[in-house]
């Protein structure tokens, strides 16, 4: 099959007779209605026919980690100077500067939406020139700004992302989140000052807990600790009973394990929570949480007895997955590129083909693409979700013989 089609967008605020403009009396340009030619701004140009490769980050690696900011990287032909930010004869003269919008997409599927924060420009003896544009999403941007001095209202975690993202400092639009409420309260508590808003926003999302990421289309996106009922699955099996695959890697191990879990909150206090049969069998293993906003001192004693259930043994983990996708059909390529994280997967993995199969139901933490002129590679990286939260009406998350765990 023949790999999707990329497409790499860069927004450049470019004028001159070829930019795509209002133009007052122009018969095509000229019109008031029409949305093609604005009168002025941001405008995305493809500039798809100038790339040689592409690469885009998304995720993290292990389910305690922070998500780390999405990052791309897009390889042009440069032997025209068309992205060389001397030549005044680009089309793009005066615009090939950090900070422009950048949109990667892959078969009509956006892969990544940031900007550009560094452009590299090699040059070969023979002649050969490439420009890379290094790109990251809006993490990077939070991460440099800072909280203003003032209290937190008590609310539910959702709404408290929503509240630091309304902030003046922040002002992040309301048309790109996609926040939940969030299930657990929070405190009132005071901004630190010159507080890092980034590292602030992960800490809600700590104390939900839940997950925090910039999706692919540029969204900031909050999910709360309980999956949605009625959660469907893209399936990958190696028996051909779903998408297949190749890579496979596989974690069993201890790095997940802790049976000694002590969470802090300053609303809630401390709580200390061991599952002893761990403890006397692998030695003792802490977890700590300090300085979570949990304003509810119950719920801080049994999430704290929910984590040592959840990893109190070593955990086998489908870690990664690797998908070729011109090797797929059209309709495949579409359900692997449309995928996000925070979803979750069904994974059927037959060892050197002896049955029986291993089967596990695992959350997408990680999604990287590599493209070229030779193909379309997908990686995949996975958290468990054995010890998940228990959610009525769910067919896999609603059944309690799986080692879900009741909700709180």
């Amino acid at each position: 099959m023949p790999i999707p089609v990329p497409r790499v967008e860069i927004g450049f605020d470019v004028v001159g007779a070829n930019a795509p403009l209002f133009t007052l009396d122009s018969a095509t340009k000229g019109r008031l209605d029409n949305t093609e030619f604005r009168l002025s701004g941001t405008i995305f140009y493809d500039v798809t026919d100038k790339v040689r490769t592409i690469s885009t980050r998304r995720g993290k690696n292990r389910q305690l980690d922070e998500f780390d900011p999405g990052l791309a990287n897009v390889v042009f032909d440069n032997n025209d100077r068309t992205f060389d930010p001397e030549y005044d004869a680009s089309p793009y003269a005066g615009q090939i500067i950090p900070k422009r919008a950048i949109r990667v997409s892959s078969g009509g599927q956006r892969l990544f939406t940031g900007v550009i924060d560094d452009w590299g420009l090699t040059y070969q003896p023979a002649g050969d020139s490439e420009a890379s544009a290094a790109s990251s999403d809006a993490f990077s941007l939070f991460n440099t700004q800072t909280l203003p001095s003032g209290t937190a209202t008590p609310q539910k975690s959702g709404q408290r992302m929503n509240a630091i993202l309304d902030l003046a400092d922040v002002s992040w639009p309301t048309q790109d989140r996609d926040i939940e409420t969030g299930e657990t309260d929070l405190g009132a508590d005071v901004f630190p000052a010159d507080g890092n808003v980034l590292e602030y926003l992960r800490l809600v999302a700590k104390s939900e807990p839940g997950n925090f990421f910039i999706k692919r289309d540029g969204h900031v996106a909050f999910t709360d600790r309980t999956p949605q009922a009625g959660t469907t699955f893209l399936t990958f099996a190696d028996d051909g009973t779903g998408l297949s695959y190749q890579g496979l890697k596989v974690v069993y191990g201890s790095e997940l394990l802790y049976n000694e879990i002590v969470l802090q909150s300053e609303f809630a206090g401390e709580v200390l929570a061991q599952d002893p049969e761990s403890i006397a069998e692998y030695g003792v293993l802490n977890l700590t949480q300090s300085g979570l906003l949990i304003s509810d001192g119950d719920y801080l004693q049994k999430l704290g007895a929910y984590y040592a259930i959840k990893y109190s043994q070593p955990e086998y983990r489908f870690e990664s997955l690797e998908v070729v996708l011109d090797e797929l059909d059209p309709a495949s390529q579409q359900q692997i590129l449309s995928m996000e994280i925070a979803d979750y997967v069904l994974i059927k993995f037959t060892p050197n083909g002896i049955p029986p199969a291993i089967i596990r139901v695992a959350e997408v933490i990680r999604i990287d693409h590599d493209i070229a002129p030779a193909g379309h590679m997908v990686s995949i990286g996975f958290a468990t979700v054995d010890n998940g939260f228990w959610t009525l009406g769910d067919a896999i998350f609603g059944r309690l013989s799986t080692g879900n765990v009741l909700g709180f």
